[in-house]
């Protein structure tokens, strides 16, 4: 096999690895202080294009929440 082509596939793993490493040190990054209250306008939020972001997904989660509870008391 040719040399380039294991020299490629170990970039690609290295990449990944790479990015994993990030992902992890990243999560486990505490918020700084000062940061602790700061409070995210809802609507903002929901009329942001990110379909990624894990904090719209928890403001869907709470108004959905919130719909049912309110069909219940119905």
């Amino acid at each position: 096999m040719d040399p380039f082509f294991y020299l490629a596939i170990a970039i690609i793993i290295l990449l990944v690895v790479v990015f994993f490493v990030t992902y992890i040190l990243n999560k486990k990054t505490p918020v700084p202080k000062g940061c602790e209250q700061i409070k995210i306008s809802e609507e903002f939020c929901l009329n942001c294009t990110n379909s990624d972001c894990h904090i719209k997904d928890k403001f869907k989660v709470e108004k959905l929440k919130e719909e049912l509870e309110s069909e219940e008391d119905k």
